[in-house]
């Protein structure tokens, strides 16, 4: 599971406090600190990380060699005190952070891990050439936990680290600027680094961070759907969905007439006649439908345009997160299909009337839509709330 550890030393002092208060009630996995005493104050619920040195962007060697010393001297005070009974348990760090600049500091850092007469410590790198990042790589197999500031924006060195520590046991901590670069360090080849160190300006900082640890998409309970007419209706228009993504042979996006119900429409990653297959594509239905995104919002085709998030949905109810890169409307001939569920709940959906227009049954069969018969059966997904403007809200609602 991804984590954050709050970094503290740069947090401006008016907010220090607030800052405190939120990383611990937003459950933040970790706080860095330089100040021994301040992290003796949090519960046991956070990783208390002692930081030894200069701040992680810019490490300094002198500096960080002194306050390895005054960080080691305050774990050993914290630890005495415990003993003579002066402090409660629990009050000194649980992690030490320290600098390497060199790989020999960075053997002492291991063999004083395997030691374990001691707090555990973690190793900070900051990558700015080819050798600290090779150092950075070394460090990631060989300590419980690595945290490494990289100088340059581009995301090759961490893409070079993640598959250097593929097979690592420690976790990876990448220092992150701002909310927007911790999302696209999560994403790096599709495996992101295992936690990010950020520093927040203030406590709304530290409750955005916490939203988007939390955005994972879910796991859907598709039904099925049993088709009861199909009509022809006529010229009208349809989208079309081209995503930056490559979509699995089982996967399409929830498509439906009413915000109650939508079926399973296949993406254009099966062969057929006379064109080439676009594993990208979803033809999707009529634009006035509704299709089903992240966070349970609904949207109208009408409203999805490049840079817009939908969901990824298997035939197995497994569901991701896709990026819209371009929604093609044109003028077609329509095809209405409607059908119910077990409980008798109307679905209805609308699309272009053609043959290489694509939804999935039940263990993913894939079906033309023009070939459909009543008594068929397709997939779908039921839902449980009403919507307005797209957002579930609890009032009364009748769709026809």
């Amino acid at each position: 599971m991804r984590f954050a550890w709050i970094d503290l030393r740069e947090v401006p002092r008016p907010q220090l406090q607030a800052v405190v208060d939120a990383a611990v009630h937003a459950r933040m996995a970790g706080v860095v600190s330089a100040d021994a005493e301040l992290l003796g104050t949090l519960p046991p619920t956070v990783t208390r990380v002692l930081a030894g040195g200069a701040p992680a962007a810019a490490p300094a060697k002198r500096s960080a060699d002194k306050g390895d010393k005054e960080a080691r001297g305050a774990a050993e005070g914290k630890a005495d005190a415990r003993a003579e009974g002066k402090a409660p348990a629990g009050a000194g760090p649980d992690l030490l952070l320290r600098g390497f600049t060199a790989q020999d500091e960075l053997e002492a850092l291991a063999a004083e891990n395997r030691a374990a007469t001691g707090t555990p410590v973690a190793g900070f790198v900051d990558v700015r050439d080819d050798r600290t990042l090779q150092l950075s790589c070394v460090g990631a197999m060989a300590l419980p936990y690595t945290v490494i500031h990289f100088a340059d924006p581009t995301k090759i060195p961490l893409e070079i680290v993640l598959a250097a520590a593929e097979s690592a046991e420690g976790k990876l901590v990448t220092v992150v600027g701002d909310l927007e670069e911790a999302a696209i360090v999560f994403d790096v080849l599709e495996r992101g680094s295992d936690g990010i160190l950020f520093t927040p300006r203030g406590a709304d900082d530290v409750f955005a961070l916490a939203r988007l640890l939390e955005a994972t998409t879910p796991q859907l309970e598709l039904s099925t759907l049993t088709v009861e007419s199909i009509r022809h209706v006529g010229l009208g228009d349809r989208v079309c969905v081209d995503t930056c993504s490559h979509f699995e042979e089982d996967e399409g996006i929830l498509v439906g007439s009413y915000s109650s119900g939508f079926v399973l429409c296949c993406s254009e990653t099966h062969p057929l006649p006379y064109m080439p297959t676009r594993p990208f594509r979803v033809n999707a239905g009529a634009l006035h439908s509704y299709t089903l995104g992240p966070d349970n919002r609904t949207n109208y085709l009408s409203e999805v345009g490049s840079g817009s998030a939908l969901l990824a949905v298997g035939a197995d109810g497994r569901t991701r997160r896709v990026v819209v890169g371009r929604a093609k409307l044109e003028s077609r001939p329509l095809l209405e299909i409607r059908t119910h569920a077990e409980d008798g709940r109307l679905v209805s959906l609308t699309v272009q009337d053609d043959w290489h227009v694509r939804v999935l049954g039940p263990g993913g069969k894939v079906l033309n839509v023009t070939e459909l018969r009543t008594g068929d059966e397709l997939l779908g997904y039921l839902a449980q709330d009403k919507r307005h403007v797209g957002l579930p809200i609890g009032e009364f609602c009748k769709e026809v």
